[in-house]
């Protein structure tokens, strides 16, 4: 999916925001911005985090040169392996007008070294949203990995809100997320899943925006799908 193709859709459905949650890295999040700018569209930056605990989670922000801090942060806890394009497919980091400048050689769909609460910490220190990602999924999610939503003992949450997939049923899961905001995503891995479920909300769709709105419990999901 090339980022022009991706904002391009997006665009074509109606929506107004959409965040790039690449695997462990944000290094194609530059050409995304550039050309949801040329389209007028919103746009988040951030990556995919899978932690140590093999958990799928959502870090954004607003700003790409913390995306950028993000990315060095956690390439320094991946394991010292290069990726293997035949079992995980290619890597290209590319340009707005789709020219490919890297091949990245780091193999990131392997979990890094940093756990939910270090994970949590980072984002939330730079001004950040930290997101539970699929928790409906039997794997790298908080319930299919950890068996429940870790919670600092404290008190508080390591987590700003939850994100459901595209076929979960909203109400099966409402007592286990009662205590946050949810979202839903389409987590777009091919270009005719982008904007096939979405989520609402009234309010900016910016990190400050969004955390005034998941304070309120203030989403509204869309239907999920239940065919492809």
């Amino acid at each position: 999916m090339s980022p022009a193709a991706i904002v391009a859709a997006a665009k074509a459905a109606g929506m107004d925001g959409i965040a790039l949650t690449d695997h462990q890295s944000a290094k194609n999040t530059p050409a995304i911005v550039e050309c949801a700018r040329r389209a007028g569209l919103a746009c988040l930056f951030g990556a995919e985090v899978q932690t140590a605990e093999e958990v799928h989670t959502l870090a954004l922000f607003d700003s790409l040169e913390t995306a950028r801090e993000l990315t060095d942060w956690i390439y320094a806890a991946l394991p010292r392996r290069k990726n293997d394009p035949e079992t995980f497919g290619e890597q290209p980091v590319v340009t707005w007008d789709e020219e490919i400048i890297e091949m990245e050689e780091k193999i990131l769909a392997a979990s890094c070294a940093h756990d939910i609460p270090t994970v949590a910490d980072f984002v939330h220190r730079r001004g950040g949203l930290y997101i539970a990602a699929h928790v409906d999924r039997p794997n790298f999610s908080v319930f299919g990995s950890l068996g429940e939503i870790p919670e600092p003992f404290g008190g508080g949450h390591y987590f700003d809100a939850v994100e459901l997939s595209r076929t979960a049923d909203e109400a099966t899961w409402r007592d286990k997320i009662s205590n946050y905001a949810v979202i839903r995503s389409s987590d777009a891995h091919h270009l005719s899943d982008v904007s096939r479920v979405w989520t609402e909300a009234d309010g900016a769709f910016t990190i400050a925006g969004l955390k005034d709105i998941f304070n309120r419990r203030a989403t509204r999901l869309s239907p999920r799908l239940t065919r492809f």
